[in-house]
């Protein structure tokens, strides 16, 4: 239980840290974020929800320092390079602040979020190894770690540029191959259950997810929440040579890093209201993918 403790959440404007910060408010825990601009809608709406929000950077780490005075926990993500925001070394930078910052100040309870594709080998893609970099840092740090790695988002799947505007599906499974998805909405879940029992996830690493379906399976729920037929097919072979990052994803959904193997049954106990890809679509998804039946465009991460 939270007992009236305090977690500093970084990105609370953002995915994965907005997702935390509400579940956590949620448990009863008290929440701090860090912003670079506390007048931003973000911000405010945080601090309506009750989240103490402080001015910083993770260029500045004497901010970083202050805001981590007094917290018991912090849930540490960072940028990564296919945003377009940051390159791979800043990342790695980052994560390494903030990871020593909390070492330094006593900090009861790290959690960090890495990647699903993450391993002790290097993948090839530097915004995973960036990630893998940071992970082995963490572990040889004197603090209570936790590292969860994510699998890919649901919410990739109304991204523009997989064909849903035409009545089709394209995507990096075979139409019978598996690959396992996360809710962004379960990631606060995962991770608010972690920080409530510290003696039983510190120094693990998680991998979490939501659901696993195939690509039929997709075109099957696809064509029932659009009421029309949606087709599947895997991206094609002039579309992965035109795209050496999107050639590559592919690649490494096939050797099974990027296909997921999140444990459900464990998962289960942890966030007994694990969203399924059906719920989802029916829920918070719903707006978002009825948006992408009618919007062109092109696959956004390109780098």
């Amino acid at each position: 239980m939270s007992d009236g403790k305090s977690i500093l959440v970084f990105g609370a404007t953002g995915q994965q840290g907005g997702s935390v910060a509400a579940a956590l408010l949620k448990a009863g825990w008290k929440v701090r974020a860090l912003v670079r601009d506390v007048a931003a809608s973000k911000s405010v709406a945080l601090a309506e929800a009750g989240v103490d929000v402080v001015r910083g950077d993770f260029d500045d780490a004497a901010s970083i320092r202050a805001a981590m005075q007094g917290v018991d926990g912090v849930f540490s993500v960072q940028p990564s390079s296919p945003g377009g925001t940051v390159s791979d070394e800043d990342e790695v930078r980052f994560g390494i602040a903030v990871a020593d910052v909390a070492a330094e100040a006593g900090v009861g309870h790290l959690v960090y979020s890495s990647g699903g594709a993450v391993r002790e080998t290097p993948s090839g893609l530097g915004h995973f190894d960036s990630k893998a970099r940071i992970e082995a840092h963490i572990r040889t740090l004197p603090i209570a770690a936790t590292i969860i790695r994510p699998v890919a988002f649901m919410e990739i799947l109304v991204m523009p540029g997989f064909g849903l505007d035409q009545g089709q599906f394209n995507f990096f499974v075979q139409p019978d191959q598996a690959i396992q998805l996360l809710a962004v909405e379960d990631i606060g879940k995962y991770v608010a259950a972690i920080f409530a029992d510290r003696e039983k996830f510190a120094g693990e690493t998680i991998e979490i997810a939501s659901d696993a379906v195939t690509g039929s399976e997709l075109a099957a729920v696809f064509s029932e929440v659009a009421g029309r037929a949606i087709t599947y097919a895997r991206f094609g072979d002039d579309v992965l040579a035109a795209n050496p990052f999107l050639s590559k994803l592919t690649a490494l959904v096939d050797a099974g890093r990027l296909a997921g193997s999140a444990d459900f049954d464990a998962l289960r106990e942890m966030n007994p209201e694990m969203r399924s890809l059906r719920e989802w679509l029916a829920g918070t998804g719903r707006q978002a993918f009825l948006q992408a039946l009618g919007r062109a465009g092109n696959w956004a991460y390109n780098a």
